[in-house]
């Protein structure tokens, strides 16, 4: 893709306005209390480190009622922010609420937490003692320290109160869109939405999250992340051409090969244009790369394109693919009832 082409999509999107985020003066050294550390088990972050939030709230130190919603197939490989949001608003009961936007902000972590709302982020992992390579990971954040310059978090794999550095917590938080899920009360919810100010509203979200990124992407074109974030923003303000133009971008410049079994959004992209065969090309690229086979999402976006070229058996086959594989997967359900329905 040329310069002209990449600044001409900056100066485009560019138009979508930024709103102010609410600030506020932190004390140096905090740490939020009545979490329960839960280590997980096998492949289990998600659910193990959405269990250790519900436990701030009296729920049990139990990792898996959550996993056996989130989860059913032990070895799924992703639990995506909205299941994990729709467990707590849906199978948890009715005092407990959660929500989940994109573009967060160190401070407003320490707002939140300053105000009694666990957060959990989703980041990338690459630790170079395990010699596994990138990947997606969950986090409880509890707590900070001004004076060493880290947040203090409960890592299912690490353990309790382990400290990430803020430079280092940021950069890999940043691989997945700064994302962040808040659970607070049902009575809560009002203060909650005045606590994240513009962010509250999930298109200004969206908005700001894409300002944020395109920032990184000017400071440095060649930032793979900058350019998928601004896809996956894209995405979700509706702007599917420019979206499919920044992942391109992104997967020009080069991506961890695992990417695809956390975020989604590229597919949406591509749907939304019209590119099935290259859906397939993803799909398939997955399902041969040892673990894409155990993202449910491989088979449900491949059932969308192959539904869109017509191919209604095959496009069937891949809803049953990933509804076997979870059979709390609504998305699958749904599109294959569409099809089916004709």
């Amino acid at each position: 893709m040329s310069v002209v082409i990449r600044l001409s999509l900056i100066a485009m999107a560019g138009l979508i306005a930024l709103s102010a985020r609410p600030a506020a003066a932190q004390p140096p050294f905090f740490q939020l209390t009545g979490v329960t550390h839960i280590y997980q088990d096998w492949n289990n972050c998600g659910p193990a480190t959405l269990t250790m939030g519900m436990t701030y709230f009296g729920y049990p130190a139990d990792q898996y009622p959550a996993a056996q919603w989130l989860k059913p197939n032990s070895e799924d490989k992703n639990v995506s922010p909205w299941q994990m949001v729709a467990y707590i608003n849906e199978h948890s009961g009715t005092t407990l609420r959660a929500l989940y936007r994109y573009g967060g902000t160190m401070q407003l972590i320490k707002t939140l937490l300053n105000n009694s709302f666990p957060v959990l982020v989703e980041a990338g992992y690459d630790p170079p003692q395990d010699n596994q390579g990138w990947m997606g990971h969950y986090l409880l954040v509890t707590g900070w320290d001004d004076g060493r310059g880290v947040f203090l978090t409960q890592d299912s794999f690490n353990g309790p109160d382990y400290s990430y550095p803020y430079d280092y917590f940021d950069a890999f938080w940043r691989h997945f869109n700064r994302l962040y899920i808040v659970l607070y009360p049902a009575a809560s919810e009002s203060r909650v939405l005045a606590l994240l100010g513009a962010d509250a509203d999930p298109t200004q979200n969206y908005a700001n999250a894409f300002r944020a990124a395109q920032s990184e992407a000017i400071a440095n074109p060649d930032d793979p992340f900058a350019w998928f974030n601004m896809g996956t923003s894209l995405v979700g303000l509706g702007m599917y051409v420019e979206a499919a133009t920044a992942y391109d971008r992104a997967r020009e410049i080069g991506l961890p090969w695992r990417m695809l079994w956390y975020q989604f959004g590229i597919y949406e992209a591509y749907y939304h244009v019209g590119r099935y065969d290259d859906m397939l090309a993803l799909a398939r690229a997955k399902l041969d790369d040892g673990g894409g086979q155990y993202v449910e999402e491989t088979y449900y976006y491949g059932g969308l394109a192959r539904a869109a070229r017509g191919e209604t058996e095959r496009a069937i086959n891949n809803f049953n693919g990933a509804i076997a594989f979870n059979p709390n997967f609504t998305p699958a359900r749904e599109a294959r009832a569409r099809v089916q329905g004709g």
